[in-house]
This record gives structure tokens, C-alpha cells and sequence, in this order.
């Protein structure tokens, strides 16, 4: 994931905001020709020329054709000309047409995949300053017009002529009837539901890189974040990315006798990223001091920057005035993008819509009532309970992120910070020792080899991410942050979750019967298998073994965090439901929402719980800007990964499972799940072992 610095607006998407304000893009789909006559008379023509057995198939795709088909794309005469020269009625013809869209579709989409990687390569790696014209390569859309190309030269029309466009709702109640090539049918058809203008598409692109360069910059100094008798609690040099690092650095001060002053200052500073009231001259500036409780900034008489971090401010006067908004100008920015699409989106006219039905395949409804049932248990208030006794003290707001639970929290963070160094002082320490990692996870040595060898690591910019290749053969790339003295304990955390993230990649595209079902049903999926290896890293560092006792623990810890982590996606998904219902928002007045509304599911939720009311800090998180919409597949993505891990063990190693899995590709993801592991997706089985677990311990 990612950083922070105030990256201005790119000309393109500047232009296309006022546009979409002034009215100057268009609101609605042009007019299209009357076709009725037309498809009457092809139907009746071509069904007399190839029989009666064609007519259902012609009649759907004369239909879904003519849904798309534009007064620029020709009059009633070309749409004719069209269906006669390019409906395949025979069995063979229509396979081969499969056949040869599908390698052609893989090689067009696989490159394009490319070029993105190769363009972002610079803002990505941590390797040398930003220059502004890398935001302009890392915010270029290469795929930007494919859409409009392939329906202005009709290949788009030949696909959805002959080849079935499928509704959510058909999926589900008739896809797990469908063989693997129906499945793939489903698939090729899909980018061709709407036709959405390629202005619209890069200037989301362009919106989305400018709120991800705005977070992969943004850094707190922490020797320079100080209690309020001005002691200095961390140690020099320690530079945390928000919302990431600054999380894993309140987990791992449950660990350590004296975390507890440590846990409340960055909560403080939390709640001032969020609140807007942070001080501009902290992010990302060693040259000065700050006092969150008080929100006092004095120059600072310590230099651990090293170089690194922006240009301190001036000793004598450093500035307090509070980022202006940027946080929230960044996040209205990506929606009114994401606007431009909405009117070429009929069947799913919000991004909140597209996220769901068309990225999730689940309904919103769904996925909402997921996250209330794991919320609303009365386990959750159990937990708490346990918690507060292993904590011996009444419980605070950043308790969401209790980490006592597991293992790694009998290892204080210096400890494990130098054992990784010691094992990983560079990336190129980390992809050597790929192979023994994979074996140690039951991935046998062939597979081990196989697949340790189409993984690069690169020293990330920001948090880290997995990038993977867009065509078979090429590796995939695995991000994550190096410091000047090696990896440190949280840089080995991510870079094990984004190995799993990498390897399901490699798998599902370079293992699965059909191209078009490269991949796994949606992110929370890849997630879910991401954490069956991030759940692992302490034993990976030979730190810790399971027993009978560890695994209640886990699970207590499983649920603990999904808790957690549904509540922020509730945060997320009102938010957006909240722009939509305030299309002309400033900054301010959505910051003001934002904070209210996480305000009111935390009194919904967590509150009750630990007994504290009115806390912003479930907005802290940085998906909420760079990531939109993304954080409903962490709580679904922790349900998978439970699923799957009773899987794992019953089936008693991970390689072979996790390779089964992957293999699946790209189906619905109940139908993934019941293929997986014999049941949907779901919170069941997280909140049957936490009963189990909670009976085991309390």
C-alpha cells in the first residue's frame, strides 16, 4: 500500500472536474437508432438460413448488441451488415471465435498490464525523489480508450453478437450450473457491459495516482513526536507511513513494558490526521517537534533524518497552521472522477454499485449484513473482556488493534526487528530465501522452485504492494519497505502477506484452464490467501509453533480484527453513500461528515465495547483516500481466510491447498468458496471457533 506529500492535481483531471461541473461531458448516452425493425427482420432471416435451434442465442445477442450500439457506430444498415458477416451459428465456428478473442484479449490486457507496471516503476521503488513528470507517467491510463477502440471498430459488437452478458443476479442463481468454459464465456463479455469514455476512465486514473502518491508520502517522524513533559519515546530515525506503520507500531507496543505512553501519543496523532487538525510542518519533516495532546510544533534541536524526509522547516518559527483539508480535497477528488463514469454506467450507476455487484459480485446489502453479524455478537463483548483482564486496565480506543493475542506479541519489537535484519538486510536477502520459505509453508520443492523463481522483490516507496504480471510467464513484483539498516520486523510482516498476494497471482494466471478466468473472484479473495501466509510469519523466523492453545489465541485474534476492520469498512461504505447524497461537497464539510460518521459507528459498534464514546479513529485508515472502497474485502477476506484455514488443516498442509485454490480462477465467489472449502462465503465459521476458542480460555 502506500505514503503522503500534497501532489497537485494533474491538468487532465482539473479540466474534466470543471467540465463535469459546467455541464461540458455528457450526462446521458447519445441517441442510438431505432434498430427494432432491423432485429426483426435479422432474426427471422438468420434463423431461416441456420434453423430454428439458433434463434434463442441470435435473439440475446441481437439484443445485447443493439443495448450498446450508437447513432456514430452506423445507421440500421450497418448494424445488419454486422449480425449477417459476424454471428456464428455453427458449434465450430463459434468456437474457434473463443478461442482467438480470448488470446487476443490476454495478449492486449497482459501488455497493457505491463506498460502501467513499467510507468509506476519510479513512484513506486524507493529509489530516488519523485520528479514531477513521474506523477504524470504514474498517473497515464494506457488502457484508457481500449473500450471506446474496441467498440469503435465493432469487435466489442462480434463479442456481445454471439456470446451471452450476464447479470449479477443469473450468476448466482444459475452459474454454479455452468461448466468452466461458460464460466470463461461469462468473463469475455463482461468489459463490454458499458461503453464509459476514455476521458472518464483516465481522469479516474489520474485521481486515484495523486491520492496514492498523497499517502505513500506521508510520514511521522516519531523522535520527533513527543509526550507533553517533552520526552522523546522512539527512537531516532523511526519514520512511519500512516495509516500502516503507525497501526503495526500501536500492535507491537503491547509488547513492551513502557507501550502504553507510546499507544496514546500516536492515537493522538491519529485523531489528528483524521480530525484535519495536524500541524502541515509535521508530515514527513525531522526538522521539527510535536506534541499531539497539546498540538504544540517547536523547531528541533535533533537531526536523525539522514537525508531523508522534506526539507526541515525553519528553526526559528516552524508553522502550526493545520493541513488544509487535503486529506478529504484528495478523496472528493477520486469521487467526482468516479462520476464521470456514472452515466455510462446503466445497470450499475455508482462506484459504490460498481464495487459491489460488478467488482465483488456481492450485493452491498449482503456484505453489510455480514459485517453487523460480526459486529452485533455477543461474542465481541466477551473478547473485550478477555482483553481488558490480560491488560489489567479499563480499555481505550486504540485497543481495536490488540495484538496480545498473538504470538509475536511475546517478542518485544527490537527483538524482532533485529532478527529479520539480521536475516534480511536487503530486498535481494528477502527473494533468496523465497524457495526455503515456500517449503516451510508445504509447498513441495519442485513448486517451491517453480514459484519463488517468478517473484522480483523490490524496496518499496511506500508500505509495500504485490503487483502481478499481466501475462503468463512474465514474474510478479513484491514491494516492501527496506530501511537503511534492512528490513525491520513490520517490513517482513507485509512483505510475507504480499509473497501470498504474489503467489495466487502466479498461480490463477499462469495454472488456470482458461485465460479469461485468470485471477480469483474478487481482492477480498486474494486477501484471504494473503493471510494464510501472513498468519505464519513468526514461525517462518522460527519464533513460534503452534499448539492447542496458540490456535484459540489466533482465532480469538481473527475475530478481534475483523471486528475492527468491518467497522472501518461501514466507515467507508457511509462515506461514499454520503458524497453521492452530497454531490457538491468541499473538503471541509466532508471532513466534518467523515469525522461524524465514524464518530457514529463507533458508538454503534466498538464504543459500548470499550466503553469510550465519540472516537474518530475508526477514519484513520489510508484506503479510505488511496485504496477507495477497498476495505469491505478485509472483513470478507477474513472470513475466506478462516474458511480456508479449517480447510488447511483438514487437509493437513498449505502448498497443495493453496494451489488447488488458486487454480479455481475467476468464478462467483460463492461458488469459489463451496469449491474451496464446501461452504459460501460467510462469518459462520470465524464466530463458531470463537465460541469455541472463548470456551477454551475464558
Amino acid at each position: 500500500m502506500r505514503r503522503t506529500s500534497i501532489v497537485p492535481m494533474s491538468a487532465l483531471l482539473l479540466v474534466l472536474s470543471l467540465a463535469l461541473q459546467a455541464g461540458a461531458l455528457p450526462a446521458a448516452e447519445p441517441t442510438a437508432p431505432d434498430l427494432a425493425a432491423s432485429i426483426a427482420r435479422l432474426e427471422a432471416e438468420l434463423v431461416a438460413r441456420h434453423g430454428e435451434a439458433v434463434r434463442a442465442r441470435l435473439a440475446r445477442g441481437l439484443a445485447q448488441a443493439s443495448s450498446l450500439w450508437r447513432a456514430e457506430d452506423g445507421d440500421a444498415a450497418a448494424f445488419e451488415e454486422l449480425a449477417r458477416t459476424h454471428f456464428a451459428a455453427d458449434p465450430a465456428t463459434r468456437d474457434a471465435m473463443f478461442a482467438r478473442l480470448e488470446a487476443a484479449l490476454q495478449q492486449t490486457g497482459g501488455h497493457l498490464v505491463e506498460i502501467v507496471r513499467a510507468l509506476r516503476m519510479h513512484v513506486d521503488l524507493d529509489a530516488g525523489a519523485i520528479l514531477p513528470f513521474d506523477e504524470i507517467l504514474a498517473g497515464y491510463a494506457p488502457d484508457a480508450h481500449l473500450s471506446d477502440d474496441l467498440f469503435a471498430n465493432r469487435l466489442a459488437f462480434v463479442v456481445l453478437l454471439n456470446f451471452p452478458l450476464t447479470t449479477l443476479d443469473e450468476r448466482l442463481a444459475a452459474g454454479e450450473g455452468w461448466t468452466r468454459r461458460e464460466w470463461a464465456e461469462a468473463r469475455l463479455t463482461r468489459p463490454f457491459s458499458r461503453r464509459v469514455p476514455a476521458a472518464a476512465t483516465q481522469a479516474l486514473t489520474a485521481a486515484a495516482s495523486a491520492a496514492d502518491n498523497y499517502i505513500a508520502q506521508y510520514n511521522l517522524w516519531m523522535h520527533h513526536v513527543l509526550d507533553e513533559e517533552g520526552r522523546r519515546l522512539f527512537p531516532a530515525g523511526l519514520r512511519l507511513v500512516t495509516h500502516w506503520n503507525l497501526r503495526d507500531e500501536i500492535k507491537a507496543a503491547y509488547a513492551d513494558a513502557q507501550g502504553l505512553a507510546r499507544q496514546r501519543l500516536i492515537a493522538a496523532a491519529m485523531e489528528r490526521i483524521v480530525t484535519q487538525t495536524i500541524p502541515a510542518a509535521v508530515i514527513d519533516n525531522p526538522g521539527v517537534d510535536w506534541r499531539p495532546l497539546s498540538n504544540r510544533v517547536a523547531a528541533s534541536p535533533v537531526d536523525d533524518s539522514g537525508g531523508r524526509g522534506r526539507a526541515a522547516a525553519p528553526r526559528s518559527a516552524p508553522g502550526t497552521a493545520p493541513e488544509p483539508d487535503t486529506r478529504y480535497a484528495k478523496l472528493l477528488d477520486v469521487y467526482r472522477a468516479a462520476r464521470l463514469a456514472d452515466p455510462w454506467s446503466p445497470t450499475a450507476p455508482t462506484l459504490i454499485a460498481r464495487s459491489f455487484d460488478e467488482g465483488r459480485e456481492l450485493p452491498e446489502p449482503r456484505v453489510r449484513a455480514m459485517f453487523e453479524q460480526v459486529l452485533a455478537s455477543p461474542l465481541l463483548p466477551r473478547v473485550a473482556a478477555l482483553v481488558r483482564a490480560r491488560l489489567g486496565r479499563p480499555l481505550e480506543p486504540f485497543d481495536v488493534w490488540y495484538n496480545g493475542f498473538r504470538p509475536r506479541s511475546e517478542h518485544g519489537q527490537a527483538e524482532l526487528d533485529a532478527a529479520v535484519a539480521a536475516r534480511y538486510p536487503s530486498a535481494r536477502a528477502f527473494a533468496e530465501d523465497l524457495p526455503r520459505i515456500l517449503g516451510a509453508l508445504g509447498f513441495a520443492p519442485e513448486s517451491a522452485r517453480r514459484l519463488a523463481a517468478m517473484v522480483e522483490v523490490h524496496p518499496s516507496r511506500g508500505i509495500g504492494h504485490a503487483f502481478g504480471a499481466g501475462l503468463p510467464g512474465l514474474p510478479a513484483y513484491l514491494r516492501t519497505r527496506v530501511e537503511p539498516g534492512g528490513m525491520n520486523y513490520k517490513g517482513y510482516n507485509i512483505a510475507v502477506h504480499e509473497l501470498g498476494h504474489n503467489i495466487e497471482q502466479t498461480i490463477s494466471l499462469n495454472d488456470v484452464d482458461f485465460a479469461l478466468l485468470a485471477g480469483v473472484p474478487n481482492t477480498a479473495f486474494t486477501e484471504a490467501l494473503a493471510f494464510t501466509f501472513q498468519a505464519r510469519d513468526l514461525e517462518l523466523l522460527g519464533l513460534a509453533k503452534p499448539t492447542e492453545e496458540s490456535r484459540a489465541l489466533e482465532t480469538l485474534d481473527a475475530f478481534w480484527g475483523t471486528a475492527e476492520i468491518a467497522a472501518v469498512a461501514l466507515v467507508d461504505m457511509e462515506v461514499w453513500h454520503w458524497m453521492y447524497e452530497h454531490p457538491s461537497a468541499t473538503p471541509a464539510e466532508l471532513r466534518e461528515a467523515t469525522v461524524a460518521i465514524a464518530r457514529r459507528v463507533w458508538n454503534r459498534t466498538w464504543g459500548p465495547v470499550l466503553g469510550v464514546k465519540d472516537s474518530p479513529l475508526l477514519g484513520i485508515y489510508s484506503h479510505m483516500i488511496s485504496n477507495v472502497l477497498y476495505l469491505p474485502d478485509y472483513p470478507i477476506g477474513h472470513f475466506i481466510a478462516f474458511q480456508i484455514q479449517e480447510q488447511v488443516e483438514r487437509a493437513g498442509a498449505l502448498g497443495p491447498e493453496f494451489e488447488r485454490m488458486a487454480r479455481l480462477g475467476n468464478i462467483a465467489p460463492d461458488l469459489w468458496m463451496k469449491q474451496a472449502t464446501g461452504a459460501p462465503v460467510g462469518p459462520e465459521a470465524l464466530l463458531a471457533a470463537t465460541e469455541r476458542a472463548l470456551a477454551k480460555l475464558e
